[in-house]
C-alpha cells in the first residue's frame, strides 16, 4: 500500500537547488514572535530552502502573524493552505486552530484533528511530517516556549537523519520547549538566538552529497 503513495525523490525535490537541506521547520510559542522574527530577518531573501512556521496561538482570533512577518524578512510570506507546493525562499505560516502538515507529495495539509500536546497546530505533528517526506533533507528549529511540543518531532527528525537546532536559554523567553527537546540528547546545535540565522544559511547552503 505504502508504494502507492511513495513520491520519486527526483520529484519531491525537483523545486529546489542542490543543497543539503530543503526545508527548515520553526516551532515557538511563548515569545515565539520575536524569536521567529529575529531568525528569520536574518536570512537572505535567495534563502533556497522552504520555511514552515508553527506559532501557538489563541484560536479566538485571526492571526496577523503571516503579516506581521513579511514586514520583517525579506523572504515571502504566506499563510499555509492545503496544497500549497513546498517553494525556496517561502514561509509558510501556520493557522490557528488546525495542523500543518507536509505530505508525502511534498504539498502542504491543514488538518483539525484531535490536538496534540493540549496544542493546534503542533509542532511535533509539523516536525514528524516534515521528517517523513523529506528525511535527511530537513532541519527543525525549536524556539522559545512552554511546554513540551517539539520534542517527539525532534526524535522524528533525527530518526530519519535530518538536523535539530535548539534555542538556547540565555536568549529564550521560555526554555521549557528547548530544553526538553535538548533532553533527548538528538539536538545538533543548541545556539543563541541571534546565531541561528546564520547557522540555517550555512547549514542549508553546502551542497547535497546524493
Amino acid at each position: 500500500m505504502n508504494s502507492l503513495i511513495q513520491i520519486p525523490q527526483h520529484r519531491l525535490f525537483s523545486q529546489f537547488p542542490n543543497i543539503a537541506f530543503n526545508v527548515v521547520a520553526l516551532a515557538a510559542s511563548v515569545g515565539g514572535l520575536k524569536a521567529i522574527s529575529t531568525v528569520l530577518s536574518a536570512l537572505p531573501a535567495d534563502f533556497p530552502a522552504a520555511i514552515l512556521v508553527v506559532q501557538h496561538l489563541s484560536p479566538n482570533y485571526p492571526s496577523q502573524l503571516p503579516e506581521i512577518l513579511s514586514q520583517r524578512t525579506a523572504l515571502q510570506v504566506k499563510r499555509a493552505a492545503t496544497g500549497d507546493v513546498l517553494r525556496p525562499g517561502t514561509v509558510y505560516v501556520a493557522v490557528p486552530a488546525q495542523h500543518l502538515l507536509v505530505q508525502p507529495n511534498g504539498t502542504l495539509l491543514l488538518s483539525d484533528t484531535p490536538k496534540m500536546n493540549f496544542v493546534r497546530p503542533a509542532a511535533d505533528k509539523l516536525f514528524m511530517s516534515v521528517a517523513t517526506t523529506y528525511k535527511s533533507r530537513a532541519i527543525a528549529v525549536v524556539l522559545t516556549g512552554n511546554g513540551t511540543d517539539g520534542t517527539l518531532g525532534v526524535l522524528s527528525i533525527k530518526k530519519h537523519g535530518g538536523m535539530a537546532i535548539a534555542q538556547d536559554e540565555s536568549t529564550s523567553e521560555f526554555f521549557s520547549m528547548p530544553a526538553a527537546a535538548i533532553a533527548t540528547g538528538k539536538v545538533d546545535f543548541v545556539l543563541p538566538l541571534e546565531a541561528i540565522a546564520s547557522t540555517l544559511v550555512h547549514q542549508v547552503t553546502s551542497e547535497a552529497v546524493a
